[in-house]
């Protein structure tokens, strides 16, 4: 009983994804540092509502079952790897995490694009694309495990009218991919660059960065013929042209070029700074995406929260649209073995905390 109560939140949320895909975007970048870190960093979007996003520290041997679209139990995976992760809406919809071994898994809105398998008459070898990151991190050490692990299940929808998702994985070593599936076939991409946004196909977004060959850090040279001379107004200029808006080709575009322009930090902690300081720049201001007398969320940000594992450190870090400090899970001072399944809210409480400061 208590599992089809769940399976029916999860419906009501999937079928209110649906209805406002445009509020939908994930912005991902990844930096290195000198010491060997490897940092994936991400924002999460969504305007529709507050997602209630947890964390969730999974330990070794915790069992959880599949959700199907019939409302019965799918197939049961138990934790080889015990993980920590972000979760929405639901405990069980973890949209991004970090498992012990060092791989880090996360979904990304796929609106228009994706298409899964229909659902087979038997539904043992099912997961539903809102469990995969949790199935991953709890099944998988590598890419290669990733790749098999997703050879071997068949990745369904729980509701047809609900957007789709990719995602991206990543391990220890620093090996990327991203995943979609399209026409029910999954497809893993290499991501040497580290970026991901949302639609169209991520190996359209890397052909689209050619339609940028003319940018480049720094400032552009003067320029003119006889009786024109041109001049930079100021500095940054050589990134003239680089694309503002919120959409999912241009975000990736601008994350590309901030990623590919900041310098190596020289550690994965000042890495994981540096991502936090570069996705500033993909908060979306609540408001932006609705038209003119559209009643708007009552939320603070479109931006519900940006995250950063460090694969190598083994830690995760996120900040939220209630408050911007920085917290982490270090999941290195965590016993996988001998801890319980623990959940709470991102933020004890939903207000930015303000110091004064006294004289």
């Amino acid at each position: 009983m208590k599992y089809r109560k769940l399976r029916q939140l999860a419906m009501l949320f999937l079928i209110a994804s649906a209805a406002v895909p445009e509020t939908m975007a994930c912005t991902g970048i990844t930096l290195r540092s000198k010491d060997g870190g490897v940092v994936l960093a991400r924002t999460i979007e969504w305007g529709g509502s507050d997602l209630e996003s947890r964390y969730v520290i999974v330990p070794r041997g915790y069992e959880q079952h599949a959700m199907l679209p019939s409302g019965e139990k799918g197939m049961a995976f138990k934790a080889k790897y015990g993980y920590a992760g972000f979760s929405v809406e639901m405990e069980a919809f973890v949209a991004e995490g970090l498992n012990e071994a060092g791989l880090s898994a996360g979904l990304f809105y796929f609106p228009g694009y994706g298409s899964y398998a229909d659902m087979p008459s038997d539904g043992r070898k099912c997961v539903p694309d809102l469990q995969l990151v949790s199935y991953i991190l709890s099944t998988c050490s590598s890419i290669e495990d990733v790749r098999k692990a997703v050879g071997e299940i068949t990745v369904i929808a729980l509701d047809p009218r609900a957007s789709t998702v990719h995602w991206r994985f990543a391990d220890n070593t620093g090996e990327q991919v991203v995943l979609e599936i399209i026409g029910g076939r999954p497809a893993f991409y290499e991501n040497r660059l580290g970026v991901l946004t949302n639609s169209p196909s991520f190996d359209w977004q890397m052909t689209n960065l050619n339609n940028y060959v003319n940018l480049h850090s720094g400032s552009a040279q003067p320029a003119g013929t006889e009786g024109m001379q041109l001049r930079p107004f100021g500095a940054g200029s050589g990134f003239l042209g680089l694309p503002g808006d919120v959409t999912p080709p241009s975000r990736f575009v601008r994350a590309a070029f901030y990623q590919t322009s900041a310098p190596v930090a020289l550690s994965a902690d000042d890495a994981v700074l540096q991502c936090f300081q570069i996705l500033n720049n993909f908060d979306i201001p609540i408001g932006t995406e609705f038209a003119q007398g559209e009643k708007v969320t009552g939320i603070p940000s479109a931006t519900q929260w940006t995250s950063a594992s460090d694969v190598k450190g083994l830690k995760i870090y996120y900040r939220t649209m209630y408050n911007s400090a920085i917290r982490c899970i270090d999941l290195n001072g965590v016993d996988f073995s001998t801890l319980s399944y623990t959940s709470a809210p991102l933020d004890v409480e939903k207000r930015q905390p303000v110091i004064n400061i006294e004289f």
